[in-house]
């Protein structure tokens, strides 16, 4: 894949137009700041509410969601997933006119057909590969988090010099971005995170943690060994790869690494699990089973945050933090 950058990119397809962000979370709120800063006329489209408030004291100009799809030229939803379907169908699609956009930073109710937009509009994703956060603090520096655009619609035919110039908005090109398909995007990153950053990572360490404890060795030392202590390798993989990581840790920690990785996590065993988590994904199965889920006030969800924070490993973590904190 050719990595886009800065040179390749520009704003002027933005000019004169007005972009409408929906929602004000960690993506809206650093999103509407850094394109702002970028020149951009930005509107926010929110319920009166917390990020009503937030917004408006962040000098941004403020509306309800069915008013700013109605003012804007280009509509970008940053709301969560599941609020997407309800929120397009209730308050944008009336506000949707011929030659407007529709942007994302994440391709979910594209890929699964949960909106279904006009054949006249332009359909664009741009998607930073990186918290809301670190977003606006690279751009704050001089510099951007890489990302990604896509091109789902092109109705006037310069849906991708859009995508590009938001992408620059938001100093995304200084670092590069990827273009790619809405499915590439979204399928790859439910993948990801269930499997490896969220789901594979936090049972990992939860299972390690247990097991620690089980046989006696004490849990703050647990929580060291296999939760703590992830960040600084994760840190290292970052700046320089796995091989990075194995050059700086001890000889007798990366021998352990590959004498006992396929011993505990067996290769062809978990890549077949994968493989059959990957075909739910791809099927719309784990879509539609968090749909409806969300439909029904998400008890599922809610009974797994209180379990989790009632483990061990949160009770031991959040007192060894705290033993850390500044005074």
């Amino acid at each position: 894949m050719d990595i886009i950058h800065d040179n390749a990119a520009s704003l002027t397809p933005l000019a004169g137009k007005t972009i409408a962000i929906m929602g004000y979370g960690a993506q809206g709120r650093n999103q509407a700041l850094s394109l702002r800063d970028s020149g951009v006329r930005v509107i926010i489209g929110v319920r009166p509410g917390k990020s009503f408030k937030a917004a408006t004291e962040d000098g941004m100009e403020v509306m309800g969601v069915k008013e700013a799809a109605e003012k804007a030229d280009i509509i970008h939803i940053l709301l969560p997933d599941e609020k997407h379907g309800d929120v397009y169908e209730k308050e944008i699609k009336q506000g949707l006119k011929a030659g407007k956009a529709l942007c994302c930073s994440h391709g979910f109710a594209y890929a699964f057909n949960v909106i279904n937009p006009p054949k006249d509009v332009d359909v664009i994703m741009v998607a930073p590969k990186g918290p809301g956060t670190e977003v606006r603090r690279r751009f704050v520096e001089g510099f951007g988090c890489p990302g990604l655009i896509s091109v789902h619609q092109n109705a006037t035919g310069k849906a991708r010099e859009l995508a590009l110039a938001i992408a620059k908005g938001l100093g995304l090109t200084r670092a590069g971005v990827l273009e790619c398909t809405m499915k590439q995007e979204t399928y790859e990153d439910l993948f990801g995170e269930q499997n490896v950053i969220c789901g594979g990572i936090t049972d990992l360490m939860e299972c390690g943690f247990e097991t620690l404890i089980e046989a006696g060795y004490p849990p703050e030392m647990a929580y060291f060994e296999c939760i703590h202590e992830a960040k600084l390798i994760v840190d290292l993989i970052y700046e320089g790869g796995i091989q990075k990581m194995n050059a700086i840790i001890s000889n007798t920690a990366e021998w352990g690494e590959y004498s006992n990785g396929e011993f505990i996590l067996p290769h062809e065993q978990l890549k077949a699990l994968m493989k059959e988590s990957l075909r739910r994904i791809e099927s719309g199965e784990f879509a539609k089973k968090w749909l409806a889920e969300a439909a029904a006030g998400a008890p599922n969800l809610n009974a797994k945050r209180a379990a989790l924070a009632e483990h061990p490993a949160e009770i031991t973590g959040k007192r060894i933090r705290s033993l850390f904190e500044r005074k």
